[in-house]
């Protein structure tokens, strides 16, 4: 079964030296989702529409409303009076309610964007310890076994992708959104739903570069190696090597550079 393209047609004047033509193009889906949390908005996220419900929960677990998916009572796609897309989730009794949450919108290009003070950037999670190892010529391979798997990529060129890998290359999910921040969730959430968090057995590899809240993601997650397409961010380089994570960038061409953590590269 081939994935789903989230796509639509779009007008365009394509110049290609001195011939101007009018055309179509695809285009990636990029539409607001409202996320309500116990029937009271929480924040408007931007995204590429489909696996709303894994993005909820990734993006709730990432917020810290949830740890695991036994805090969520229940967590639904819903079609608001407006029109607009929403997902409800509601929280299970034994779960704390922050007095501070956050209602905002969250754009494709922040998965921090809300947040009310720098303190509440500060997170506490176990030290990422697993015994996880990768080889050099298996990471080598990762941007390529990813890039197979983006349908709505090759019909638009628009959209980034993350994707959990086993040490061995074996590719265990995949997602694709117009933000980097919401394909982690997605996968993030899905791993949730299936009961595998903590991803201590896997390696998180993102399209494009790698910033404080994927490492920040990955962190709560539990997974100890992130790896990127592109360049990390001198405050994902901080964090991760706080968290025991073993950051890599400029995955590509069959290189790559270690920042963090280079035990877990053989």
């Amino acid at each position: 079964m081939s994935a789903p393209i989230h796509a639509r047609e779009a007008h365009v004047v394509r110049h290609r030296g001195r011939v101007v033509s009018a055309d179509r193009d695809l285009v990636a889906l990029e539409a607001p989702l409202q996320v309500l949390v116990d029937e009271a908005p929480f924040a408007v996220v931007m995204r590429t529409p489909g696996d709303d419900v894994a993005l909820t929960l990734g993006f709730l677990f990432a917020e810290r409303l949830i740890s695991r998916i036994e805090d969520v009572a229940s967590c639904a796609d819903d079609i608001l009076p407006s029109g607009a897309h929403a997902v409800r989730a509601v929280l299970a009794p034994h779960v704390h309610r922050p007095r501070d949450a956050r209602a905002t919108t969250s754009s494709a290009a922040c998965g921090v964007c809300g947040t009310r003070s720098v303190e509440s950037l500060t997170i506490e999670a176990p030290h990422v310890d697993a015994g996880f190892a990768v080889a050099a010529s298996t990471i080598a391979e990762l941007p390529g076994r990813l890039r197979g798997a983006q349908a709505t990529f090759d019909a638009t060129g628009g959209l980034h992708a993350a994707a959990l890998f086993t040490a061995d290359g074996t590719l265990v999910d995949h997602a694709e959104d117009v933000g980097r921040h919401n394909a982690v969730d997605k996968v993030i959430g899905r791993a949730l739903q299936s009961g595998r968090v903590p991803l201590g057995a896997h390696a998180l590899f993102v399209s494009g570069r790698t910033s404080y809240e994927i490492v920040q993601k990955a962190w709560l997650a539990g997974v100890p190696l992130v790896a990127a397409v592109s360049a990390p961010s001198s405050l994902a380089i901080d964090m991760a090597g706080e968290a025991g994570i073993t950051l890599l960038g400029f995955v590509r061409g069959g290189a790559c550079n270690v920042y963090t953590h280079p035990h877990r590269v053989g």
